[in-house]
């Protein structure tokens, strides 16, 4: 059985965009800062890192979609928060958000992942930012690099990687 698995490892030439609402800015920009702290952690020069702000949530799906068309990025990371108000309007801008992000990247071949909060509060945002601990900016761009890594193996082992020649045995009884 093939076991296929991404990983962390960025050669020099990577190139990754992140896509931010401006709306929320108190919680996107926290969410970019982790992002852009993970990514050079992971060795990401930040020559290599675009970032493009847009005017809210809503917006995020066409940007990240019509980067990834480029063929310039390995992955787009999506960052915005949408907050739960007096109206319905969160469940159509949060929705439609989550949709289009989803469905930005099955039509592109290009991991863009989905890093928009929907919370009920200002302060679950701001706890998934980083300020009880983690930040889930810095998650989606471990997810960037993770999904770019396996797509490159999957599409790099080729027939290999779904079995019509085997990988060797990593175990060396073969146990």
């Amino acid at each position: 059985m093939a076991v296929i698995e991404g990983d962390f490892q960025v050669d020099d030439a990577a190139r990754f965009a992140v896509v931010i609402a401006r709306f929320n800015a108190l919680a996107t920009e926290a969410l970019l800062a982790g992002c852009r702290d993970a990514f050079a952690r992971q060795g990401v020069r930040p020559d290599r890192l675009d970032v493009v702000h847009v005017p809210g949530a809503f917006e995020i799906p066409l940007v990240a979609r019509r980067l990834a068309e480029t063929g310039n990025y390995l992955a787009v990371v999506c960052l915005g928060c949408v907050i739960r108000g007096e109206t319905d309007h969160y469940n159509h801008v949060a929705g439609q958000a989550a949709a289009g992000v989803m469905h930005a990247g099955l039509a592109t071949g290009v991991p863009i992942i989905f890093g928009i909060l929907t919370t009920d509060t200002v302060e679950q945002a701001l706890n998934r930012c980083g300020l009880k601990g983690g930040n889930k900016g810095a998650d989606a761009a471990l997810a960037a690099l993770e999904m770019s890594s396996l797509l490159r193996r999957i599409t790099t082992n080729g027939r290999r990687a779904f079995g019509f020649e085997p990988l060797p045995d990593p175990t060396p009884d073969g146990a």
